[in-house]
């Protein structure tokens, strides 16, 4: 029997509903597999600040750092959404669980479902078969960078955009790597024709590349790899960026899918990983048992895969949400037409079944 200790963090809106999927899909995988899970729940978000104040309280960081993996769901809520002086808003707790857990690398696999090619916006022959593995650096960047604020009148604002070269090397290092596994092609997206710290991301990986002489190295501005992600996704196998080119690029790549209820993400450092998935907490479906949970328990799978070096397991998760994608077992986001959608709950009651 493998034990594990799993901190749950479901978080706000539709965080609860699809988190409680991605669990039936845990504990089916435990029983599969030989594992006894522990899972230890705790606040982060609005949740946490309508509780204490706080939107990643010291608790809750104790309950991550104690845990083998983190499975986290979303945050946000509206009413901050027009509270721009507000002094805590929930996306500080995301923000400041990253930093704390050191979760400096972000991966975003993007690859299609045969079943849902039509959902895509885009055309059949363009996103058939395409599969690649976004990087992207998670703690540093205009995110983090100081100094940030606003003029004493009001009328200026002003972000910093920061990287060391040792945060570059670590980022692009994890990037090398994966590539290595994969197709052996990197694609590092920035833009050094106008930013000094895309100068500086540009010349470390120059310097590292000569280490991977397997890999193919290719440099691409975003502006150019925003419109490449939708004119020929099969182009990338591995792409590795800073945090805000990430955050945009990989949200514009979960088109391709159909869907963003069906892309996972990990968040992997120096502490705890965490398995989330990409989409918002989607406020107006809280409730209503109708959001998507496929994208968190990929998120699971990616954790039994990541965190705990079970391919098996994550296969097995795998397969059980590609069968309900085929047997049309879905919610309405991506239910086809003449077919009645299924809840949030039967969706993840089948696809823990079929583990």
């Amino acid at each position: 029997m493998k034990e594990i200790k799993i901190a749950v963090l479901s978080g706000d809106g539709i965080g609860p509903e699809i988190v409680a999927q991605a669990v039936k899909a845990v504990d089916a995988v435990a029983v599969k597999f030989g594992y006894q899970v522990t899972y230890t729940h705790a606040l982060v978000g609005a949740t946490a600040i309508d509780a204490v104040g706080d939107p990643y309280p010291e608790e809750t960081h104790e309950v991550c750092m104690a845990a083998d993996a983190v499975l986290f769901g979303a945050i946000g809520d509206p009413r901050f959404d027009n509270m721009p002086n507000a002094k805590v808003r929930p996306e500080q707790g995301l923000l400041a669980m990253r930093k704390k857990l050191g979760l400096y690398a972000n991966l975003r696999p993007v690859n299609t479902f045969e079943t849902l090619l039509h959902r895509s916006p885009l055309r059949y022959d363009l996103v058939e078969g395409a599969d690649f593995l976004c990087v992207r650096e998670l703690t540093g960047g205009l995110y983090f960078g100081r100094p940030q604020g606003r003029s004493e009148d009001g009328n200026t604002a002003y972000d910093t955009c920061v990287y060391t070269r040792t945060e570059i090397e670590r980022i692009c290092r994890l990037g090398f790597e994966y590539a290595t596994k994969r197709r052996k092609k990197l694609t590092v997206v920035d833009k050094a024709n106008v930013l000094a710290t895309s100068r500086l991301w540009r010349e470390t990986v120059q310097a590292m590349a000569p280490s991977y002489p397997d890999v193919e190295v290719e440099y691409m501005f975003v502006d150019n790899a925003a419109m490449k992600i939708i004119q020929q996704p099969r182009h990338f196998d591995v792409v590795v960026t800073e945090n805000m080119f990430g955050d945009i690029l990989t949200d514009e790549a979960s088109v391709i899918t159909g869907s963003l209820g069906l892309l996972p993400s990990a968040s992997i450092g120096t502490g705890t990983s965490l398995f989330e998935p990409i989409h918002g907490s989607y406020p107006q479906a809280a409730g209503k048992n109708i959001a998507n949970p496929i994208a968190t328990i990929l998120s699971a799978a990616m954790m039994f895969e990541y965190a705990f070096s079970d391919m098996e397991a994550g296969a097995a998760i795998r397969r059980a949400v590609d069968l309900s994608i085929a047997q049309n077992v879905v919610t309405e986001d991506i239910a086809p037409a003449g077919v009645t959608p299924r809840s949030t709950t039967e969706v993840g009651d089948f696809i823990a079944a079929n583990i």
